[in-house]
């Protein structure tokens, strides 16, 4: 049985190849960080539902596929409720891309939305110290454990149980905003805690969007290449989470996972019919081609350009007024 350094030491040396890390500064936080710390135990999908694998299985084959599964290029189920995933440790290699895409220098200040296992705030810890990061997220069972968890590898940063909606004022401002659960709309209190030129990543529907905050409410970015499947956000009322129903529809037809794209990204704007005609209009976009504007209470998504003929607005997430 391979040791946890030897499998942490495999996974890097995969995440390098693949070309995930190139930051010397990120290689270094993937080394040092023991990802199994945050995920003494992991739920694994079978034909009769999830089944636990934990690091204190009396099973030493089992502890074996413990250890393992934790150093793979995979995500991870980590919480369960009433058979529904709640909170994941994302894939390694995605987790590796959005740090990159952040564009992380020393002194930033980074709010992280979606404290998941707190294994991604440990990387960034370890990348920026500890009192230059604040995670967030709406269930104290997840921020319990991600708090022990971090305190296990050595980090103690703001670890905050709120609504993630309302991001940390208390903290602000920030220089990096990520989130690590999907949205339907980019919350207006993350752009407002910002400092002028900061950078908010966040999966939104089935992509990631990259946004640079231009002024007061302002900010404007596109979509990376990305595909990106997370948990939506929770707390921020019932539009906070992707629209899921209308990509069913979508997918009788076509079976295409650019296009499910599109008719996330146009729900409520276009149906699922009308996003086909311009998706072979347009030669099948890629992600890339696509952007999002916030202007104070009004954001919209675009192809190829902000001003242009292919806009559509994109429904406001509402004010929660949870714990601090």
């Amino acid at each position: 049985m391979r040791t946890d350094l030897e499998l942490r030491r495999a996974l890097v040396r995969e995440l390098v190849a693949g070309g995930a890390l190139g930051d010397p500064a990120l290689r270094a936080a993937f080394e040092d960080v023991p990802r199994h710390l945050f995920v003494p135990y992991f739920y694994e999908s079978g034909p009769r539902g999830y089944s636990r694998l934990w690091g204190e299985d009396p099973d030493p084959g089992r502890r074996e596929r413990w250890l393992t599964g934790a150093y793979a290029d995979a995500p991870l189920a980590t919480r369960l409720r009433d058979g529904d995933l709640v909170s994941s440790s994302s894939q390694p290699s995605l987790m590796a891309g959005m740090l990159a895409a952040l564009d992380l220098a020393d002194g930033d200040r980074v709010l992280e939305i979606g404290a998941g296992t707190g294994y991604n705030a440990a990387l960034l810890c370890h990348r920026l110290g500890e009192a230059n990061v604040a995670t967030v997220d709406l269930d104290p069972e997840i921020t319990d454990s991600a708090r022990a968890h971090l305190a296990a590898a050595g980090y103690r940063p703001a670890v905050i149980t709120g609504d993630g909606a309302r991001g940390a004022p208390a903290r602000a401002p920030f220089d990096k905003v990520v989130a690590t659960c999907a949205v339907a709309s980019v919350p207006h209190e993350w752009v407002a805690q910002c400092r002028p030129g900061a950078l908010i990543l966040a999966p939104l529907a089935t992509g990631l969007i990259r946004l640079r905050v231009t002024g007061p409410g302002r900010a404007e970015g596109r979509f990376l290449g990305t595909p990106a499947y997370f948990v939506p956000l929770r707390g921020a009322g019932p539009d906070a989470g992707p629209t899921s129903g209308a990509a069913g529809s979508a997918r009788a037809i076509v079976a295409d996972e650019l296009f499910r794209f599109l008719v996330e990204l146009t729900a409520g704007s276009l149906d699922p019919y009308e996003a086909y005609e311009l998706w072979r209009r347009e030669a099948r976009p890629r992600r890339e081609r696509f952007g999002l504007t916030v202007d104070g209470g009004a954001q919209w998504a675009w192809l190829d350009d902000p001003q242009g003929p292919h806009t559509w607005p994109l429904r406001r997430a509402p004010f929660s007024p949870g714990a601090p």
